[in-house]
């Protein structure tokens, strides 16, 4: 089964095909070079999800190949910040915010408080032809650390330590990361879905779940609970 990853960050693309396996080809946005993310204006990551989803499902390019398209909005929500940096993780320190701003932004407000409870949220829209079809969410919790550590991941992931681990998530491997991490909680979800559907032979004519020449694009209903 084929699905087009709503984003041209690699290191996201990386994590997804990790997370989903062998079963599905996941791609990104490089191929299409006209598709425009549409603005991240949601007050929810599940939210700014779906806006991505179907806003990226809806250009004629994809539609005309009846892809399934998958959009995340993930982030960081720390308890001493009221949840924030929430979904301005990508741009708390500014709209041209890099990760060392932004984590250098998060430390320096925490620098008073020894409340370090956080956590990684991550929500998975899948829309197909301006349709959207379904949603999950998937969280890990952990602490905030005072110095980054760790040279793997990217974002927060040098100063989170998620539960039961001694671990940055930029110390750990990205088998252990891939296992545990929000994004793998959110895309297991997702994959059982997507599974069931295959089991019940979505995508089984001409493969890829994109239906192959004279074969009906594959109803919404297959990947709806």
């Amino acid at each position: 089964m084929e699905i087009l990853l709503a984003t041209r960050n690699r290191n996201k693309l990386r994590e997804f095909r990790d997370c989903f396996g062998r079963d599905f080809k996941v791609s990104d946005l490089s191929a299409f070079p006209a598709v425009a993310l549409p603005e991240e204006t949601g007050h929810t990551f599940a939210e700014n999800a779906a806006l991505k989803a179907v806003g990226v499902s809806q250009h004629r390019q994809l539609q005309d190949q009846h892809l399934l398209v998958l959009a995340d909005d993930s982030g960081l929500e720390v308890d001493a910040l009221g949840g924030a940096p929430g979904v301005f993780s990508a741009r708390y320190a500014g709209e041209n915010a890099t990760d060392r701003d932004n984590v250098d932004k998060l430390l320096s407000e925490l620098s008073q408080t020894r409340n370090r409870a956080a956590r990684f949220r991550c929500a998975l829209a899948l829309a197909r032809n301006s349709e959207l079809l379904k949603t999950v969410e998937g969280t890990v919790d952990g602490m905030i650390v005072d110095v980054p550590r760790g040279s793997c991941g990217f974002g927060y992931d040098p100063v989170f330590v998620p539960a039961g681990f001694d671990q940055t998530f930029a110390e750990l491997s990205s088998e252990v990361k891939n296992q545990i991490s929000h994004r793998a909680d959110a895309a297991r979800q997702l994959r059982r879905t997507l599974q069931a559907a295959l089991d019940q032979g979505f995508g089984g004519c001409g493969g890829g779940g994109g239906g192959g020449p004279g074969c009906p694009p594959p109803g919404p209903a297959a990947v709806r609970i």
